[in-house]
């Protein structure tokens, strides 16, 4: 590849996308021509500076990341991104490949895995970092849990991985912006799907299957 390979880059903290950048900067190869700290901005950015890939975070403020993915290959099916996430679970994996993502690496990656999970991506591969990709648990009831939750929308994952780590529905609401009664409608219906009655019991599912802790 002769041209270089023109990067967004998606993540809420500015400290974090100038490492990355810079990182991606040593190898000549990579270009970072823009950078987004919410969903909302990187779908406009996409549409505007049509990125060879977009790099992204799945937590961040408004739609969030798994939102963000799913409504920028909407727009383009041939749309190229990888996750680059603090979340090494499962069910965060399989939640981004299946919103369309190519790739999924963990922020605590040795550094060059960035620019080799890039590159295979742009050469037609999936890149999905070693170890990430576990057996399925044999445990039934976690196995109908997985299920259940593999089925939720974005906006379902969303609130139930931010009720599962103790925030109330004013706070989430907030978060997401959204209104409370939409969160707390949300709310209900995670209950009624996971067939609890209680954030507590909601949480111990998220501990015991990765999702939160």
């Amino acid at each position: 590849m002769t041209d270089k390979i023109k990067i967004i880059l998606v993540d809420d903290h500015a400290v974090v996308r100038a490492g990355f950048k810079m990182l991606l900067a040593t190898g000549g190869t990579i270009d970072v021509i823009g950078e987004a700290s919410r969903g909302e901005q990187a779908i406009q950015l996409y549409q505007e500076l049509e990125p060879d890939m977009v790099v992204m975070d799945l937590s961040m403020p408004g739609i969030g990341g798994l939102e963000t993915i799913r409504r920028i290959v909407q727009r383009d099916n041939q749309a190229l991104i990888l996750v680059f996430s603090v979340h090494h679970e499962q069910v965060y994996v399989n939640r981004a490949l299946s919103a369309g993502a190519k790739g999924y690496i963990t922020k605590n990656s040795a550094p060059e895995i960035l620019s080799e999970a890039i590159v295979a991506i742009m050469q037609g591969d999936c890149y999905i970092e070693s170890g990430l990709i576990k057996a399925v648990d044999h445990q039934s009831c976690h196995g109908d849990y997985q299920v259940v939750i593999a089925a939720f929308s974005a906006r379902e994952f969303d609130v139930f991985n931010l009720l599962a780590k103790g925030l109330t529905v004013h706070k989430i609401a907030d978060q997401l912006c959204l209104g409370h009664k939409t969160v707390a409608n949300y709310a209900t219906q995670i209950k009624k799907k996971l067939n609890v009655n209680t954030t507590a019991e909601l949480a111990h599912i998220a501990v015991n299957l990765g999702v939160s802790s």
